[in-house]
């Protein structure tokens, strides 16, 4: 434990002040909404001042300051508080924001969220989530380091204050266990351990020593109690520590002077009026509601600008002496939505007819990570099968943060939530498992496009075609799942030409590319640029129109024979490939007319879940899709079984057109 005698200790009377005052406002908020959690606010209020008051670098007013130290609530149910301390810290946030808390189009909701209020770096509330993107943050932190070494323009700590909920989650030990590996020495976790979670006490649920795990994964690791003078001798440490990441265990009271302090009772339930009263008298505020001392919001501010105002000045006047071009590379961190340039990029064809849609994804994002130092990412533990790896560039390790490959081992969860982290600090990061696994990726890739993240989610191994390792291993339903995220664009592409279309259209929105293990044909009809409308027509009709054939990925082959096969017999087909049916329904109803021309009979044919295509036709007769699980067997015989064959789909086909 650490700490002092008492009478070395400075005098904290103002500290408490403020720290007290932290706690009313934060109560006033959640009595105002009826709703909220209580008991964080009041346990942890003393380790978000002495963060903000005595260490975290930061300027209120510019809150987009690119070499800001970055603060990540994983915790987000402590909402209440963090408002309250961003009101105080004289963030753009106004008491009638503070008075709005949990309520309609208000920029104070129950959960943080990244764009909505400033002074909020992530989206948080699912547990353990942001602990793993404050891990990816520190990766981006150490890369841009060493990127802009000579211009000393990148050096910032990253804090993050978890819960015991935030420990029990698996996706923050996968991310710390990396954590430790890679060394990452300014990311410090500030652990609120009041040992209570939403339905009664640690203890019967989670018994770990989160001391031995954390040593045992490579961390520094401290323990202190909730005072503030202790608070900052422990951050003060960590700042110290070089070669490891740091946890500070903090031994909290949940619900700190309420009558239930120290119960589950506190966690998420509003205290009562005489509760209230109580309470404020203890901590000595002003009983009405949303009254703050001004001597208090007085002396925060002057502690926080005697620091960091030389800081930030300092900081500005070395960056308006910068090169014009180093300038706009800075700025692009910022602006993390922008479009990449795509001049100088190349791809290397080869002279064959066909090509894995794996391996030309694989030559194009490294001929983009050619153009562009921003492209860094890695798979889970598949990048022999997924072929998503930089060739020229080395892994990113403890002694080399320069590499942009980024060994995530068989940790798809903290994959997803790190690739957040790393596109919060302007880079564009991609993340690559099988498409069956992408389920693992699933709440990440939610909060990816929760916030519009320039993330990229390269899936490969996208059906039952994959044969013999069986069900296990073969997506079906993980497609629609996917193109049922909202702000998620999904993109399957047939060959080679969209393969390059969907590179070119990509990093600046949360992306999937889905991907076959196997060859297809290179189509001479296929086209790069229509890519990024998501639908277009592939092959025109050769008579009369009589039929329209959907069809994406590798699936496009045997659509094709299919179309093949009609066109023999003079019937008037027309083939649509959709990489991206996203995409294509943004598209303005005039081209989606001339695409699909109504009142013609549409026919899909995807070796996945019918549901992603019931708005093009409802009509199960019409659909050739899977809505099973797969086999372990050949892909011949697997394709036989689900009736994929142009014998049972053109006999189908002519049918329904009788």
């Amino acid at each position: 434990m650490l700490g002092l005698n008492i009478k070395q200790k400075p005098d904290l009377k103002q500290d408490i002040k403020i720290v007290n005052n932290l706690r009313s406002l934060s109560i006033d908020m959640i009595n105002n909404a009826g709703s909220g959690h209580p008991g964080i606010a009041l346990g942890a209020a003393p380790i978000i001042y002495t963060l903000y008051a005595k260490h975290l670098k930061f300027n209120s007013k510019n809150p987009s300051w690119l070499n800001r130290d970055r603060f990540i609530l994983s915790c987000g149910h402590a909402s209440s508080l963090m408002y309250a301390n961003l009101y105080m810290t004289g963030y753009d946030i106004s008491l009638d924001d503070l008075k709005k808390f949990r309520t309609l189009d208000s920029i104070t909701p129950a959960h943080p969220e990244y764009r909505l209020t400033p002074g909020i770096e992530v989206t948080t509330g699912p547990l353990g989530q942001g602990v793993a993107n404050a891990v990816g943050v520190a990766i981006g932190e150490a890369y841009l380091n060493k990127v802009y070494e000579k211009e000393n323009m990148i050096d910032f700590y990253t804090y993050c204050l978890c819960s015991d909920g935030d420990l029990m989650e698996g996706v923050s030990y996968e991310a710390t266990s990396l954590a430790g590996k890679l060394g990452l020495n300014k990311l410090i976790l500030l652990y609120d351990c009041n040992k209570i979670c939403l339905d009664g006490k640690t203890d019967d649920t989670f018994i770990d020593d989160i001391k031995l795990r954390f040593k045992s994964i490579n961390f520094n690791v401290l323990e202190t109690d909730d005072d503030i003078y202790n608070i900052d001798m422990a951050i003060t440490s960590a700042k110290e520590e070089k070669e490891k990441p740091s946890i500070i265990i903090i031994n909290t009271t949940i619900g700190k002077y309420s009558f239930n302090e120290g119960s589950n009772k506190v966690h998420g339930n509003t205290l009562s009026e005489k509760d209230t009263i109580q309470l404020k008298e203890k901590l000595g505020t002003i009983v009405a509601p949303f009254n703050v001392s001004e001597e208090a919001v007085v002396s925060y501010k002057e502690q926080i600008d005697s620091r960091n105002i030389s800081m930030y000045e300092e900081y500005m006047n070395r960056y308006n002496e910068l090169d014009d071009d180093v300038k706009e590379s800075l700025e692009k961190l910022n602006n993390i939505n922008s479009e990449l340039d795509y001049k100088g990029f190349k791809y290397d064809y080869q002279d064959e007819k066909e090509e894995s849609l794996r391996v030309a994804s694989s030559k194009a994002l490294n001929g983009i990570g050619e153009i562009s130092n921003l492209i860094i990412g890695g798979s889970a533990d598949v990048a022999s099968s997924t072929k998503a790896y930089l060739d020229k560039y080395d892994d990113f390790s403890k002694d080399n943060h320069l590499g942009r490959n980024i060994r995530y081992g068989v940790r798809e969860h903290a994959m997803g939530a790190i690739s957040n982290g790393l596109a919060l600090v302007g880079l564009k990061p991609f993340a690559s498992t099988f498409l069956a696994f992408s389920d693992y990726l699933k709440p990440s890739i939610r909060m990816s496009a929760m916030m519009d993240l320039p993330v990229t989610y390269i899936f490969t191994h996208d059906s039952v075609t994959i044969g013999e390792d069986g069900a296990t291993h073969q997506p079906v339903e993980q497609l629609v799942a996917l193109r049922s995220i909202p702000n998620l664009e999904i993109f399957r592409p047939c060959d080679v030409n969209e393969v390059i279309g969907t590179y070119k259209t990509i990093f600046t929105h949360p992306t999937a590319i889905v991907l076959s293990r196997n060859k297809t044909n290179i189509l001479s009809s296929s086209s790069i640029n229509d890519v990024s409308k998501g639908g277009y027509i592939l092959e025109k009709e050769n008579n009369e129109l009589q039929a329209i054939l959907i069809s994406s990925g590798e699936d496009m082959d045997l659509t094709l024979e299919v179309a093949e096969y009609f066109k023999n017999k003079n019937i008037g087909i027309r083939v649509i490939s959709m990489p991206s049916i996203e995409r294509f329904l943004k598209q303005d109803d005039e081209y989606k007319k001339e695409v699909l021309s109504n009142g013609i009979p549409i026919f899909i044919i995807e070796r996945s879940s019918a549901y992603s295509w019931y708005r093009f036709e409802n009509n199960d007769k019409h659909l050739f899709t899977i809505n099973n699980f797969g086999y372990s067997a050949s892909k011949k015989d697997i394709d036989i079984k689900t009736n994929f064959t142009v014998e049972y789909i053109t006999e189908k086909i002519e049918e329904v057109l009788k």
